[in-house]
């Protein structure tokens, strides 16, 4: 146990704020390890620790530590959880050139503090007794639809060394593409004060800044998170939130010039968007301008619901001689559906992610949505370890994929040339 002069008490996994410290410490039983070289956010260097040969005393030294908290007087206990991002943080930290002597540790002891290392390393807030930091994971469709998404950022974790039910809970909630139940469980992570908030989408990014200005949110995918004001600007983001963009808006053109490629004479496009998501209207906005320079004539039925979808295809019979599908929660979570009614229609469909060709679409243009989702592991990991969510940069994919069902293709009746099957990233038959 430690005890300063300020009336703070140390234990394990209890970290003392703004108490000074007495210029003698002579006796207790509790400390965090400190690895050597452990990197500050501003590419400092932390703590180190130094021992003697037999480890039976011990120190810290303050090299040359940007400390902006210390005082003339002397040295604080403080959160080192928000400065570092090592695998361990440290309890106390002293001021410029001062040193802290300790009493003797018991060599078990120490190895038995290290065992237990991985643990320590958590988002500061979380860092009282018997709480894992926690994320909220509001997936905005269904299990059964994000399910090699969510499996791939879970494992990604794993990698990472946060392992739910061992250093960090995981409370998974499914809006299934409503956005009354997106606002519902932002709410509920809210009021529980997790510690950061996982999820993707407009309304879902929206509905937690506008409930939270402190927790960290992580969008794992977004078409135009700039144009929709979810972020000031890719490189800063700002504020709160930062995540992924799988620049589905930006590619809109490039995905028209391919549909046109195999119906050279495409003249009447359809576009099915959720009306109610402003990332999916954005992207809806540029699909449009990008089909009249092509000089196509635009159709757009309005649904912001599931309900809506049987109703927005009865609109493009006779109107429409392909079809742009934009995704989002609601579409993605009605994708089986969306497939259904376009083949009955006749209507040869345009995506932007593998996931709907799988599911029987014709072609998709766009990012890797599961490496996406594998990457938002990697903001989680930061924003735990204490980085500012709105400092770490969006992130674009850096490839595009071409993937065509060749099986939905001659359901269709749609001769697809031999040159442009071998331009595909990936023909399913």
């Amino acid at each position: 146990m430690v005890t300063a002069s300020g009336g703070c008490i140390v234990t394990s996994g209890i970290i003392c704020r703004q108490a000074s410290l007495g210029q003698s410490i002579r006796s207790y039983r509790t400390i965090l390890y400190i690895p050597n070289r452990a990197a500050l956010e501003g590419g400092t260097e932390c703590n180190s620790i130094s021992f003697d040969g037999a480890i039976s005393s011990y120190w810290l030294a303050a090299p040359s530590i940007h400390d902006p908290n210390r005082t003339k007087a002397g040295s604080k206990c403080r959160t080192a959880a928000r400065l570092c991002r090592p695998p361990i943080c440290y309890a106390l930290t002293l001021g410029w050139g001062q040193r802290m002597q300790f009493a003797q540790l018991k060599r078990r002891e120490f190895i038995t503090l290290l065992g237990s290392a991985a643990a320590w390393p958590l988002a500061a807030r979380a860092q009282t007794a018997g709480k894992l930091p926690t994320i909220g994971y509001l997936g905005v469709t269904t299990p059964a639809v994000s399910a090699q998404r969510l499996a791939a950022f879970v494992q990604r974790l794993r990698e990472l060394a946060w392992i739910d039910g061992r250093n960090i809970t995981i409370e998974y909630r499914w809006a299934e593409g409503s956005n009354e139940r997106t606002a519902e469980f932002v709410a509920e992570f809210v009021r529980r004060k997790v510690d950061v908030i996982v999820t993707g989408g407009g309304p879902a990014v929206a509905a937690a800044k506008q409930a939270t200005s402190i927790i960290p949110i992580v969008f794992q995918v977004m078409s135009d998170p700039v144009g929709t004001g979810a972020v000031a600007s890719l490189a800063r983001p700002g504020g709160n939130v930062t995540g992924l963009s799988n620049q589905s808006a930006e590619t809109a053109g490039k995905r028209l010039e391919l549909l046109r490629e195999i119906i050279p004479d495409l003249r009447r496009l359809g576009v099915i968007a959720n009306a109610g998501n402003s990332d999916a209207a954005s992207e809806a906005r540029q699909t449009e301008a990008a089909a009249h320079a092509l000089g196509f004539e635009v159709t757009i039925p309005e649904i912001r619901r599931a309900e809506d979808i049987l109703p927005a295809f009865a609109k493009l019979k006779g109107r429409s001689q392909a079809l742009y599908v934009v995704a989002d929660p609601l579409v993605n979570t009605n994708r089986a559906r969306i497939h259904t009614l376009a083949t009955a229609a006749r209507l040869p469909a345009m995506y932007n992610a593998r996931e709907f060709i799988e599911a029987g679409g014709l072609m998709s243009y766009g990012s890797n949505a599961v490496e996406l989702f594998r990457r938002s592991a990697d903001f989680v990991d930061k924003v735990l370890r204490g980085a500012n969510a709105g400092e770490i940069p969006v992130e674009q994919p850096s490839k595009f994929d071409l993937v065509i069902n060749l099986t939905t293709a001659k359901a269709l009746e749609l001769a697809i040339p031999e040159s442009f099957l071998l331009r595909a990233d990936e023909v399913i038959e």
